[in-house]
């Protein structure tokens, strides 16, 4: 791969406009400025020769996070959140048995912004309510065998309670691997001990992620090598654990030190399982070896559920032909958790004419949801057995202040208050939002509308909830499954826009749960007494929750028109006591640039920050937005004076959870 290193990042959030702060002068330094990529290595020794155009050669062995210069614009900031189950929304969907692993390529090895990029074109997912486990899938011969997940995907994981874990591919010899490799990894200091298995406990704990993902391919090993990955595995795992992260084994090398997929947990890979936290089992399992695999996890003191029985959805997605019965068997205990092999299909698949951000998710829907729009109504006819259809989804939402502009973390341009601010489309998955759990229900006595992402308009971010139909008969979309506490001062607010017909809006607010799997919502609707008189077409109704106490255990929205056929958007939903903007940040510069491309960092805001948001202020006082990050760091690129400008002016803010914004701080940059 030759990968071009030239790339805009853009996201962000919208920012009310304030006083500007005194600006800071940045003197020009003499670093320069590069992007900034997630990191990849070889565990000690590099190949021979060069590395091609853009790539990288480290050694992970002589990691240090004091010199690693990209750590800033690398290390995760959202924690991991706890999760909770909801009542299921169908009746076949089950907890509390099969979980969902998935191994996804974002990109190549050495591709991976740190800082999302200038396409909608990316695997922006959103079904993370059914997943237990995601791993950064990566590693090549060429660019390096260990890949660390970068900031915006363990930052979006991690708001839907999903752990990510880095990957280590030692790749088969007829994909460039050397046995040479497997050796270093493995390899034992003076005092008996795996640096290696420190190392990669250090990497992670450094950038913020929750683990490893173990998958040895290289040929050609003996029983001592075998007997040597078991060790290093060992402690790989019991360090991990000290630090609260995992490792998942996959199903190759075995205690011999031969590659030999099982398709099975068998006595060629149970010390392998035995001293990791998971195993992913082969695609060459069958009914009978799954069966088999699951008794034998139970007989060892562990669960069937930690063993992901693999499905290749890399070539055909939801066309995939699965013996679903042999894994999640309708009508019975489910036999084993699943792991999709490359779920990202569902963006790969499309033409290159025909991925906007739309087709993607009617893809992504499809893979993950079934063939019905609708989860709460699976398509018993469909060979597809999606996710949905089997297993509950899972919520954390549940705290104030809780909001959600439906920000897939990918859009065309960037709206702020309903008005463009950029018209670069964008991908950052770090500023994705908390996202409806179980899309789309409706629940209506008539004809059901189309409820889709959309990315025409947004009140914020890149895309709002659009709803298309006739509504001849009221309907109810549910939103959020919720645990969130009602207090005196509590209130829910909704921000949408009727771009056709009329309707009239409710809020929908359940304080118990549903009677049983399947059930609706017992939702009440608040009296609307007023709707403000809005601000670029977009309009917001703000309700106390008077007469409601306990806990909101479901967030919907109740339309019924009064002129049609609708077309309806929700572009934001709250729930919140009394709040503040946060603080500003301090101490921003630029600490490298190279002609138009500039490296900035900051000092963090003091209190609850959501992200960072960066603005040019044009000569007219205009203000362009240019990105948003997690991060306390920023890479700008191919940025040029203005018309009669001798220096650009940025300001930085930090936005809180609300979407209000601190004061900026202002950064000057002379050309």
């Amino acid at each position: 791969m030759n990968p071009s290193r030239r790339t805009v990042l853009v996201a962000g959030a919208a920012a009310t406009l304030v006083p500007a702060a005194p600006a800071l002068a940045a003197t020009r330094p003499k670093a320069a400025a590069t992007a900034p990529y997630a990191s990849y290595w070889y565990p000690d020794s590099l190949p021979a020769g060069s590395p091609d155009t853009g790539i990288t050669w480290r050694s992970l062995k002589s990691w240090r996070a004091a010199d690693d210069a990209d750590l800033v614009c690398n290390a995760a900031s959202v924690p991991l959140a706890a999760r909770f189950t909801p009542t299921p929304t169908n009746t076949t969907a089950r907890s509390g048995q099969a979980r969902i692993q998935a191994l996804v390529s974002f990109g190549p090895t050495s591709n991976n912004p740190s800082q999302g990029s200038a396409t909608a074109d990316y695997y922006a997912l959103t079904h993370w309510s059914y997943l237990d486990e995601l791993v950064f899938w990566g590693g090549s011969a060429g660019e390096g065998l260990i890949l660390a997940p970068n900031a915006p995907i363990v930052d979006a994981a991690h708001r839907h309670g999903v752990p990510v874990l880095g990957n280590i591919f030692l790749p088969p010899v007829a994909y460039g691997g050397q046995l040479q490799w497997t050796r270093d990894l493995v390899q034992k200091d003076a005092s008996g001990h795996h640096p290696l298995a420190a190392q990669l406990v250090a990497v992670a704990a450094a950038y913020g992620f929750d683990g490893w993902f173990v998958n040895a391919e290289t040929g050609g090993g003996n029983t001592a090598l075998g007997q040597a990955m078991l060790g290093f595995v060992k402690e790989l795992k019991a360090l991990a654990a000290a630090r609260g992260q995992r490792v998942t084994w996959y199903d190759a090398m075995t205690v011999n030190g031969t590659v030999s997929w099982q398709g099975a947990l068998d006595s060629q890979n149970q010390a392998f399982f035995q001293a990791a936290d998971a195993m992913f089992v082969d695609f060459r399992w069958s009914a009978g070896t799954l069966a088999s695999s699951g008794t034998k996890a139970g007989r060892l003191g562990r669960s069937r559920y930690e063993l992901w029985a693999g499905v290749d959805v890399e070539s055909n997605g939801s066309d995939t032909s699965v013996d679903w019965d042999a894994i999640v068997p309708s009508g019975k205990q489910h036999i084993s958790s699943i792991g999709f092999y490359r779920p990202e299909w569902t963006r790969s698949h499309l033409p290159a004419d025909q991925r906007a951000p739309e087709d993607f998710h009617a893809a992504d829907d499809r893979f993950w949801t079934g063939r019905s729009p609708d989860p709460s109504r699976p398509d018993a006819s469909d060979p597809w057995r999606a996710p949905a259809v089997s297993v509950a989804d899972r919520s954390t939402v549940t705290s104030l202040p809780f909001a959600t502009v439906f920000n897939t973390g990918h859009g065309l341009r960037w709206y702020e208050n309903g008005a463009v601010t950029s018209d670069t489309a964008w991908n950052h998955l770090g500023l994705q939002d908390r996202l409806p759990s179980r899309r789309w229900v409706v629940r209506t006595t008539g004809e059901r509308p189309a409820v889709t992402f959309d990315f025409a308009a947004a009140w914020r971010g890149g895309s709002s909830v659009l709803v298309d139909g006739a509504l001849d008969q009221p309907v109810v979309v549910d939103l959020y499954a919720t645990r969130l506490p009602i207090g005196a001062d509590t209130v829910v607010e909704l921000t949408y826009r009727t771009d056709a017909g009329a309707v009239h809006v409710e809020p929908g607010v359940a304080t118990a749960e549903p009677s049983g799997a399947g059930a609706a919502p017992p939702y009440t609707y608040p009296a609307v007494t007023s709707v403000d008189e809005g601000v670029n077409g977009w309009q917001s109704v703000s309700l106390p929750l008077t007469g409601l106490t306990g806990t909101v255990h479901a967030l919907g929205v109740r339309l019924t028109a009064t002129a049609g056929p609708v077309r309806w958007r929700l572009g934001g939903l709250a729930v919140r006591g009394t709040g503040t903007a946060p603080a500003a940040p301090t101490g921003a510069r630029i600490t490298a640039a190279t002609g138009g491309d500039l490296r900035l960092a900051w000092d963090a805001a003091p209190g609850a920050v959501r992200h960072y948001e960066l603005h040019r202020v044009l000569p007219d006082g205009t203000r362009r937005f240019l990105g948003g990050t997690c991060q306390r760091a920023y890479f700008l690129t191919g940025l040029r004076p203005e018309q009669g400008e001798s220096a650009a002016r940025f300001e930085l803010r930090a936005v809180g959870e609300l979407y209000n914004a601190s004061a900026p701080v202002t950064v000057t940059h002379t050309w």
